[in-house]
């Protein structure tokens, strides 16, 4: 039994009203947005519209754990929906331009797919970069070709795709609830 896009974007308008200003990490929602099918011979879905939240341990260190979940539509235009966690290293980090970082680190998740073993949960990893400031950011993930042809039927194979680069925005909530 699959959830719905509706109870999906429900739960986590939800998870998003009822955090406390004051808990310790940051809580981000996240847009999931477009997704770039490299050198792919066939017509993909690339407007992968979606919601999601994402949520980053507080760290004393350069390294930071984050939970994170997604509802959007993939590249076949069907409901996916994810949730999973991270190990990020903050590889450059300035207070000037509203606190600019980079971050770089790999994502391992459930996920699920029409397309992909009937739509049963299936675990995956990803690396990702996340570029921003304190307010607001963009992830990126990169799916090799390699993860593509294991992932996927011989039938929704293309044989011009050499990688999938996945964008999402994210606006960090906490800054917008601290109290300053």
């Amino acid at each position: 039994m699959s959830i719905s896009c509706r109870a999906f974007a429900g739960c986590l308008f939800l998870a998003l009203t009822s955090v406390a200003p004051a808990h310790s990490g940051e809580l981000s929602a996240v847009i999931n947005g477009k997704s770039f099918h490299l050198n792919a011979s066939e017509e993909w879905n690339e407007n992968n519209l979606g919601v999601g939240v994402e949520y980053q341990f507080a760290s004393e260190s350069r390294w930071k754990t984050i939970v994170m979940a997604n509802g959007f539509r993939d590249s076949s235009n069907n409901s996916t929906f994810m949730a999973g966690a991270g190990l990020h290293r903050n590889l450059f980090a300035s207070e000037r331009l509203q606190g600019f970082y980079i971050d770089a680190g790999i994502n391992a998740f459930v996920m699920t797919r029409d397309d992909v073993d009937d739509n049963r949960p299936f675990p995956g990893a990803l690396p990702s970069l996340t570029i921003g400031t304190r307010h607001m950011g963009f992830n990126l993930s990169y799916l090799p070709r390699k993860a593509v042809e294991k992932l996927y039927d011989a039938h929704m194979a293309d044989e011009g795709i050499t990688g999938i680069i996945y964008v999402q925005f994210k606006l960090n909530v906490s800054s917008l609830l601290a109290a300053d």
